[in-house]
């Protein structure tokens, strides 16, 4: 089972419909149309850096594989192995660009498909939202009869003048 991130901005409420309406969820696996589309897939999804990166990188290939005067099978094996890692990274440059805006990964969850990760997320959200603020724990309380100030480090300390 895939997991997928959370996406919120940090101004948002994270249990408000409106903020969980905008919110984004990356999944964290092989991205099938990133392989067969690449750039145009980041494009699609308004990923411009990314897409550019992406665009460069396969230029670049293509453009030494003309100087080194490739095989047309090894330029076709070189970019399928290109366009396998960009499956591979696709949802890592997404999750990258995400932060970038000001969208930091929020949480995480595993789930079969998109809708399982929905209907899980929210049901988280809303319940940290409903729920009280835990209490802050209490300090810790020394003994009265506890020697902090001690230069003993070893075995044998100083007699303790109360005996």
């Amino acid at each position: 089972m895939p997991t997928y991130t959370l996406h919120l901005a940090d101004a948002d409420d994270p249990g408000s419909p409106e903020a969980l309406d905008r919110a984004k969820l990356v999944p964290d696996r092989f991205i099938w149309p990133a392989f067969w589309f690449s750039a145009l897939w980041f494009f699609w999804h308004r990923l411009w850096l990314a897409g550019l990166l992406v665009l460069a990188v396969e230029v670049g290939v293509w453009a030494l594989g003309l100087a080194l005067n490739l095989s047309p099978l090894a330029g076709f094996v070189i970019t399928l192995l290109l366009a396998w890692l960009i499956g591979l990274e696709a949802s890592s440059l997404r999750r990258w660009t995400y932060e970038r805006r000001g969208r930091p990964i929020r949480d995480a969850v595993t789930a079969a498909d998109i809708k399982e990760a929905e209907v899980k997320l929210v049901g988280r959200w809303v319940a940290e939202r409903a729920a009280p603020p835990p209490a802050p724990a209490p300090a810790p309380r020394i003994p009265p009869y506890a020697r902090t100030e001690s230069p003993a480090l070893g075995l044998f300390p100083e007699a303790d003048p109360r005996r």
